[in-house]
């Protein structure tokens, strides 16, 4: 197919060859001068070609009347082409062997395996298929996966490796509201785009096994799990705070907002109570936090999720609130502290907006302005609220509590540091001894009392907040009959509960800052809650199992309702329903679950996706469990790990699952960001500023500079025309707000998948963040280049390349296999300890050795190609099909290295001319004097101290020394 395509050019060759990245393979070009003039009238016909991955082209112009030709100058930094010729025929091996995998099923992992053989399950956190498609950060954890599971395979494992998508949630809703589109064709469609993305890149997916989250025939089983747990009181509603987004018309998460907006379209969020679904996982809290010994997780990981569970031991005190005389009510404040060693050093109490005494309490005169607070609160996710740099803020109450040990009036605030969902939504505020209550403290002129010494604090500044352990001081009260005084924090802590207890002032306390999980969502698209509602007495009960899946009504107005009732509402033939065993009225749960439900189980489908009679059969669970390796990123360290590990406990406990744990191992992914932008400050006259010459530039104007106007100086970045302005490099993290996205498919045109996925595991360690460069691919590029052409030979005349190999049936040599072997085993380790990068270094000197070689025996070539192809499976498919096999290479066996070969028998031999040591030679152990004198003289530096001169005599100590001694009365060189 032919195309035409008229470019400007500039005089800068760069810019010029830049542009013929983006022409299509076939067709004619015009290039035209920035005035829209043509160059020099004729039409330009280009090529492209490579020739030994040194990329070189010709322009050739043909006049408009095609008599007269005329050569322009050959460009050699880029690529020129139209019929391109590649440096090797990626487009035309991945395309056949996609093919060939898929027409064979080359990956399927059958339904019965041999359960004698070991097992690997090796997992992405499958995603969301959104409309714009993969970037080039998400294959990183998809290579990686992909490499251990092909590995695995090659060395006798059952490897299971699926794939599917988590495809129910608000963007897709957003966008049918937004386009008049239904969610699931919305939906469908997303995943089309993703799948054939994902197989572009040639991963082993079982595409057999591929699930969705919005098929019935999956969330049946979602249904069916929360039906589990509504049976054992682990589903339950609750009349609690939410985050309520009016003009989303749904609740959201606290990590879906940002600043009090939503992320999603950044509209207002309100905090405002709701009637809504929990489920019970703090029931769970100690197995939740004990279990995490045992996993081979990230540490980092591990212990957000104990911060998340935050278990702490203390106690719940009771505070009376007094009258406007001063004298006690019969309403009582509980507080929770991890401090009871600081009782006597309260000074003032911290209620949250949401308290629920609150309003009993208020004075008249503060009633506005705490109503007023609470509105301003209620605009706050629970992350912002707690943040410890924010500036604290909060409104008197007008009532004041009495402080138990020694009867202190002690006032009542209101601040939004304190949550309601957290202890008691109440503190007793220790503003000597809390960082939080002494900014409070001081902003509002409220009392500080010290009641611990930090013992290792001789200087004069001990009035300083000290919120750690000491020696507690200034707390006794006879009258309460409490005595703490010199006592260490540990020891006060104690007798402190043992007072409260005693004297019914309290009672020892374990808490967790884990809350219930808030289930429901006021959205159309998702789970429905499989529950009635009992019109008569308002009673839930549960959809018989029977009638599983309960699928989502039809609807085509998925906009909010502005009641807060959820879309679902208006679907009111399918809410009216009746009690199958009453036959009275009653309505459907109209709130859907959160998108988290349908992630929290896939693993265990993907074991056995087809099963219309259970959510997984129990062998085939026994057998798989646990998932082995789960690659994913780390924004899900808390959430959808936590949530997962939850269900698969209550899945343990009622026979469905073998294992505690649903992840042996999980692996995080660094981020790959998008590539560097340079900035640079202009002030208002426009003459650029350097960042260490200016102080203040916020108030200039930042530009971005082109990196064709950068260059490195010393330790900077600085402009090429003006190298002392300094500029800041940063790379952002790939958003299309940025304009930074990295298009895979644009890359895998370029350069083929097997070098993108090459590229994705050379940038660094995979568990690190890394800066996208497109350039950079060039070199693993070139790598892949230089293997083909060892295997294959050089490009024939017209560029393309024959049809055989340039592989011998010789004999390999002990250099050969030693360089294999080490290859081998350098390989196999740094895949299995997923160091990915130094894996294809290895492989790099292996190719660089075998250039020197006279000959590339197959004994050697194809273990090689064995190792590459968990990296360049397409590559490796062609080469090992070339070489004779009918069959794919995806079930050969995985090369082992040979200890034998492993051994270094090499020594570094010093060399002396005339008695001084002039350089060092490398020899095989027993090497003889004549072998050490050649590989001496054949040595560059050693070299010249020979070149042409006379030898006296040679002084050889085998494995020591070799010393030569010149004959300065002649120049004739020899060899005794």
């Amino acid at each position: 197919m032919s195309s035409h395509q008229i470019l400007q050019f500039r005089s800068d060759p760069f810019v010029l060859s830049h542009c013929f990245r983006h022409i299509p393979l076939t067709g004619s070009i015009t290039l035209q001068s920035p005035h829209k003039q043509p160059f020099s009238g004729p039409q330009f016909r280009c090529r492209r070609s490579y020739h030994a991955g040194v990329r070189s082209s010709t322009i050739k112009a043909q006049g408009t009347n095609g008599n007269r030709k005329k050569e322009a100058p050959v460009l050699e930094t880029e690529t020129k082409s139209i019929e391109l010729k590649r440096v090797y025929p990626f487009h035309e091996i991945e395309p056949k062997w996609q093919r060939y995998w898929e027409d064979n099923r080359t990956f399927r992992t059958p339904d019965d395996v041999d359960t004698k053989k070991p097992k690997f399950y090796v997992l992405d956190m499958f995603p969301y298929p959104s409309g714009a498609g993969l970037h080039v950060g998400h294959p990183l954890g998809y290579t990686a996966t992909d490499i251990l599971a092909r590995l695995r395979r090659m060395q006798g494992y059952n490897v299971l490796h699926p794939m599917g998508w988590d495809a129910f949630g608000l963007p897709a809703e957003q966008y049918a509201i937004e386009t008049g589109t239904h969610p699931k064709a919305t939906t469908l469609k997303n995943i089309d785009r993703f799948r054939l993305q994902l197989k572009s890149l040639g991963f082993s997916y079982d595409w057999d096994r591929e699930l969705s989250t919005t098929e019935p025939d999956y969330y049946k089983w979602t249904q069916w799990i929360f039906l589990q747990l509504y049976k054992r009181g682990l589903a339950y509603q609750a009349e609690v705070p939410v985050n309520w987004c009016p003009a989303l018309g749904t609740v959201l998460a606290n990590e879906e907002v940002v600043d009090g907006v939503s992320e999603r379209g950044s509209h207002p969020v309100i905090r405002k109570p709701m009637r809504q679904w929990m489920l019970k996982i703090t029931a769970y809290a100690d197995r939740l936090l004990e279990d995490l010994d045992e996993l081979e997780w990230p540490e980092s990981i591990k212990e957000m999720q104990r911060n998340w569970i935050g278990r702490s031991e203390g106690a719940e005190l009771n505070f009376s609130i007094l009258d406007g005389e001063g004298r006690k009510t019969d309403k009582e404040i509980t507080v929770y502290t991890t401090r009871p060693d600081t009782l006597f050093g309260a000074t003032y109490m911290v209620v949250a907006p949401e308290h629920h005494l609150l309003s009993h309490f208020v004075t008249s005169e503060q009633k506005q302005q705490v109503e007023e607070y609470q509105d301003f609160a209620s605009r706050k996710s629970d992350l912002e609220r707690t943040e410890l740099q924010k500036e604290k803020t909060g409104v008197f109450s007008g009532c004041y509590a009495k402080n138990p040990v020694n009867g202190d009036a002690i006032p009542i605030w209101v601040a939004d540091y304190v949550l309601a969902s957290y202890g008691t939504g109440a503190i007793m505020a220790v503003p000597a001894h809390d960082t939080r209550d002494n900014e409070f403290a001081l902003k509002y002129n409220i009392p500080i009392k010290w009641v611990v010494k930090n013992e290792a604090n001789t200087s004069d500044d001990a009035k300083q907040v000290y919120p750690g352990l000491g020696i507690v001081e200034n707390s006794s009260s006879l009258e309460a009959g409490l005595d703490i005084n010199q006592l260490s924090s540990k020891e006060a802590t104690l007798k402190v509960i043992e007072w409260a207890e005693r004297t019914g002032n309290g009672k020892k306390k374990i808490n967790y800052k884990l809350r219930d999980w808030l289930f429901a969502r006021q959205r159309y698209w998702g789970e429905p809650i499989p529950i009635l509602i009992l019109d008569e007495s308002g009673e839930t009960i549960a959809v018989s199992e029977s009638e599983l899946p309960l699928t989502l009504p039809e609807l085509n107005d998925f906009t909010p309702t502005g009641t807060g009732e959820p879309p679902l509402s208006k679907a009111v033939s399918w809410v009216n329903t009746v009690n199958p065993t009453t036959g009275k009225a009653a309505k459907r749960e109209t709130s859907t679950m959160p998108q988290w439900a349908g992630s929290c189980w896939y693993y265990l489908r993907f074991m056995d996706p087809k099963n219309p009679e259970a959510l997984v059969d129990k062998e085939k669970e026994k057998y798989w469990s646990p998932v082995d390796v789960y690659v994913g990123g780390a924004e899900h360290a808390v959430l959808h790990l936590l949530y997962s590990r939850f269900w698969h406990k209550v899945l343990y406990d009622i026979g469905v699952v073998s294992t505690k744990e649903p992840f042996k191992c999980v692996i995080n992914q660094g981020i790959i960001l998008g590539e560097v932008q340079y900035t640079a400050w202009k002030d208002q006259e426009g003459n650029y500023v350097s960042p260490d010459t200016e102080e203040r530039l916020s108030e200039h104007q930042q530009v971005t500079v082109p990196e064709e106007r950068v260059m490195k100086s010393g330790d900077y970045f600085v402009l090429k025309e003006d190298p002392s302005i300094r500029l800041i490099p940063r790379a952002y993290k790939m958003s299309k707000s940025r304009g930074n996205v990295v298009n895979p498919d644009d890359v895998v045109l370029e350069y083929g998948a097997d070098s993108l996925r090459l590229y994705e595991m050379f940038m660094g360690p995979f568990r690190d963040s890394k800066t996208w460069n497109t350039s950079g691919i060039e070199g693993v590029h070139r790598f892949l280049a230089r293997t083909w052409r060892l295997v294959i030979g050089l490009p024939q005349s017209d560029g393309s390349f024959k049809d055989g190999t340039v592989v011998t049936d010789d004999e390999p040599t002990l250099e050969q296999l030693r360089t294999l072997h080490k290859c081998i085993a350098k390989v196999t380790e740094e895949i299995e300890s997923t160091r990915f990068n130094t894996g294809i270094s290895g492989m790099m000197e292996f190719v660089n050795a075998a250039y020197k070689w006279n000959n590339q025996p197959k004994g050697i070539i194809e273990p090689f190609i064995l190792l590459l192809s968990p990296y360049a499976p397409h590559m490796a498919e062609e080469l090992w099909s070339r070489l004779g096999h009918p069959n794919s290479l995806a079930y050969e066996c995985f090369p082992k290295a040979n200890p034998d070969y492993l051994k270094n028998t090499t020594i570094v031999l010093p060399v002396q001319i005339n008695g001084k040591t002039r350089g060092t030679i490398e020899v095989e152990e027993g090497c003889s004097e004549d072998d050490a004198f050649v590989l001496a003289s054949q040595d560059e530096k050693l070299g010249k101290y020979l070149d042409g001169q006379s030898i006296k005599k040679r002084i050889y100590v085998p494995g020591k020394i070799l010393n030569v001694i010149l004959d300065r009365t002649n120049v004739k060189v020899t060899t005794k």
